[in-house]
């Protein structure tokens, strides 16, 4: 676990109890100070703490869908943040350390790996520390450090070719079913490489995502998958393409995707304790495999909100923001007789009207959910770890049936 400033917070393991967090701990910031209503703050060591209320949403909405999470009817969730024109209007953690254990007393695999999802060393903290497993929220991370290299001339623009990353893995790129693969088609999930079938689960002994994690060799695996659909022309949602993107970094600047968002996105934004997982060659888990607090986790959500820009730095370019929360591909799923969510680079792009993108998120496996609502100035975190249950309410939805409509005023 990389860290530089004090000690890991260990996590209670008595029953579930609710932790009050910042909100509880820490005054709410004067709103009539020189900077107003309308210019937000950055947050240094600690985000700044506000109200609902004095954020313009109603504070009885947001107690209710407390009460409800508490009351377990969200699943389990560990941790629910939300945000408003930079400050932290509610912060709640409740403590499930003792149903993970009794979960995995019912489980076959007992043994403590890495990817044994059910084990309390791995999942969902990170060995007793406020890390919580981000799952695919890694790949909207990812995504950032890949446009900073992008925005550094590393790697070219998007249009550039994908496949001659990895001749070193015996890959022709000249192959017809490769050539025309670009680097935007594998951001979007649009590589053609074929990989589940329609309907496998992650609990299926044979879905490549559980095979590529229990192997040895996680690139080639992924490389070596037949290319079955043009490049370009339909999404197929690709764990193993977001890994190959993180090489892809590796092999560009010379850093492995852990070290080069360390450095260049990490740090500017005050992200200083992270773990992230690597694979038996020494890769790392780009596709999964990052954890984070939910208040850093934040912090790149505030990041891409505010286009790309830290506190007057540009840590990525405001252009790679929004070609990675735009709706590149409009409706991951045209086959159904409703809206589908659209995906840009890494990141899903759940509402979206006439090309313009009105909520973004990041979304992992268990319970991970981060959405972005620029027009309101808001954010919201979800972290859980609901793997063999289907709960009454969905915590992606919250941000769009609980909190929007409690939004009373604009600032």
């Amino acid at each position: 676990m990389k860290r530089r400033r004090g000690r890991p917070i260990v996590i209670p393991t008595a029953g579930a109890l609710i932790i009050g967090l910042a909100v509880a701990a820490c005054a709410p910031e004067d709103r009539a100070t020189p900077a107003g209503p309308t210019q937000s703050p950055w947050p240094g060591d600690e985000w700044p703490v506000s109200t609902p209320a004095a954020e313009g949403i109603d504070p009885a909405a947001i107690d209710a869908l407390v009460s409800d999470i508490a009351a377990g009817r969200y699943g389990l969730i560990d941790h629910f943040l939300l945000i408003r024109n930079g400050r932290v209007v509610a912060d709640h953690h409740w403590d499930h350390h003792d149903t993970y254990v009794e979960l995995l007393a019912a489980q076959e695999d007992t043994v403590e790996h890495q990817y044994n999802y059910d084990h309390p060393a791995w999942h969902p903290f990170y060995r007793d520390t406020r890390l919580h497993s981000l799952q695919s929220v890694t790949k909207s991370v990812m995504s950032v450090a890949f446009g900073i290299a992008v925005d550094a001339g590393h790697i070219p623009p998007v249009g550039a070719e994908a496949w001659p990353y990895f001749t070193g893995y015996g890959v022709d790129p000249s192959e017809p079913a490769r050539a025309d693969a670009t680097l935007e088609d594998f951001l979007t999930m649009r590589s053609g490489i074929s990989w589940a079938a329609p309907g496998q689960t992650y609990e299926d002994g044979t879905h490549p995502t559980t095979v590529m994690e229990l192997s040895d060799a996680w690139i080639d695996y992924v490389v070596s998958r037949p290319v079955t659909v043009e490049p370009g022309t339909r999404f197929d949602y690709n764990d193993g393409v977001s890994v190959m993107l993180g090489r892809i970094v590796h092999e560009a600047t010379g850093q492995r995707i852990d070290a080069w968002a360390e450095e260049h996105l990490f740090e500017p934004i005050g992200i200083d304790e992270y773990y992230w997982k690597t694979t038996p060659a020494g890769e790392v888990d780009s596709e999964g495999g990052l954890y984070l607090t939910s208040h850093d986790l934040a912090r790149v959500g505030y990041l891409m909100l505010r286009q790309g820009e830290w506190d007057g730095r540009q840590v990525v370019s405001a252009d790679w923001v929004r070609a990675s929360t735009s709706a590149v591909v409009p409706d991951v799923n045209p086959a159904n007789d409703r809206p589908d969510p659209g995906y840009g680079y890494q990141w899903w792009v759940p509402v979206h009207e006439d090309g313009e993108t009105r909520i973004f998120a990041a979304n992992g496996y268990g319970g991970q959910f981060m959405h972005v609502i620029p027009e309101h100035d808001l954010i919201s975190v979800f972290n859980g770890w609901t793997l063999h249950e289907r709960p009454e309410f969905a915590s992606w939805m919250a941000m769009q049936e609980r909190i929007l409509p409690a939004v009373t005023r604009e600032d």
